[in-house]
């Protein structure tokens, strides 16, 4: 059996929302593949997002950045975080492929912990990087200039370009100092409507506006309960929060996964982030969005999202008292426009494929993959 390991960065969802439908598609291209995932991410969550069995090893490579909230980054102790990190990167990088020889992967994709593509080359296990940002660049943009900080991107940059390939996924950042880069489309989960199911369980009128609201991964807890009240709008929130409120319900309740509660409802509400803001224009669902201060990939995905959703910005102040009846009005009126095809899953595939002669058809001794691979099953 081919064994696949996954290694997540566990800042927000965004990485394991556009991994999981490039390895559900290659699951099943080749149903046989053992999958392993590394990350802090939970289990729970992550069952939701990968199908078909995986083992889950709680454990990371990265940080991304110390975030307070959903939109504010802790730069001191984040710069603080990658010193210690750095300070014995030779060392790091050794203890990383002891244990990724451990787990015994046969290839290793990264979403996009730079330690663990620098453990793998070392360990001689093949591996390919995929995301929409890398952290050598983020890094930059927040630490350019500060004492140690170009050995640190150095170190950053070379365990990317080391990489076989970098799957540079749609919308994303430039990423130009990575010469193995290699652009797809879109990747995005695409969700079924089934609003007819949720309004019975919530006993809603039918002229009720369901509302999603998803900080993502690094929670932003909005007082919801304090808002004004809306007549025709129901806000579905995460169930952490604990709302007590007449006009709000948990979406983690209601039994459906997230994509297919997106495609359900008539508006989500989030921040600029790679997994919402695909899903939102791949499953044709209008998005009210409050900036992220000083985020380096925001413009990219803002730009891109304007182009081919509907979405209109709103004003952190005004998002927290909830007065936004009027922004979604105003959302509600833009023009439909057609819902964007995640066209870059299948590239992704096709790309990890030809990096990986082990899932070749005619690539011996891999078993029943090839025989699988064979049939077109």
């Amino acid at each position: 059996m081919t064994h696949l390991l996954v290694a997540l960065s566990a800042h927000g969802f965004g990485h394991a929302a556009q991994t999981a439908p490039v390895v559900n598609a290659l699951r099943q291209r080749f149903p046989d593949l053992r999958l392993t995932l590394r990350t802090r991410l939970s289990r729970a969550f992550l069952a939701t997002r990968f199908d078909g069995e995986f083992e889950c090893v709680s454990q990371e490579s990265d940080f991304g950045m110390v975030m307070d909230t959903a939109l504010d980054v802790n730069v001191t102790q984040s710069a603080a975080a990658y010193a210690r990190l750095h300070r014995d990167w030779d060392h790091q990088v050794q203890q990383e492929a002891k244990a990724l020889e451990r787990l015994a992967p046969d290839f290793v994709l990264a979403n996009v912990p730079y330690l663990t593509l620098a453990g793998a080359i070392t360990a001689a296990i093949p591996a390919c990087a995929m995301c929409s940002l890398n952290w050598a660049d983020i890094y930059q943009h927040f630490f350019r200039g500060l004492p140690g900080s170009d050995l640190i991107q150095a170190q950053m940059l070379d365990a990317y370009r080391r990489a076989s390939v970098f799957l540079q996924v749609e919308p994303g950042m430039p990423m130009e100092n990575l010469p193995n880069r290699q652009t797809i489309g879109p990747v995005a989960r695409l969700g079924v409507n089934r609003r007819p199911e949720i309004d019975e369980k919530l006993g809603l009128p039918r002229n009720t506006r369901l509302v999603l609201i998803a900080p993502g991964g690094v929670d932003l807890r909005l007082p919801v309960e304090r808002w004004p009240r809306a007549s025709n709008i129901h806000w579905l929130v995460p169930a952490a929060w604990q709302v007590s409120y007449p006009g709000a319900s948990a979406m983690e309740a209601l039994g459906v996964t997230f994509t297919d509660i997106l495609q359900s409802c008539d508006a989500v509400i989030g921040k600029p982030g790679y997994g919402l803001f695909t899903e939102a224009a791949c499953n044709g669902r209008p998005l009210l969005y409050v900036r992220r201060p000083d985020w380096p990939e925001e413009p990219y995905l803002v730009s891109w999202l304007k182009q081919h959703g509907r979405c209109l910005e709103i004003d952190r102040p005004v998002l927290e008292r909830g007065e936004i009846a009027e922004a979604l009005e105003k959302l509600w009126r833009q023009p439909p426009k057609s819902a964007v095809i995640p066209f870059g899953t299948d590239q992704a595939v096709a790309m990890l494929v030809e990096q990986w002669p082990g899932l070749s058809p005619n690539h011996p001794g891999n078993g029943r993959l090839s025989a699988v691979s064979a049939r077109g099953d």
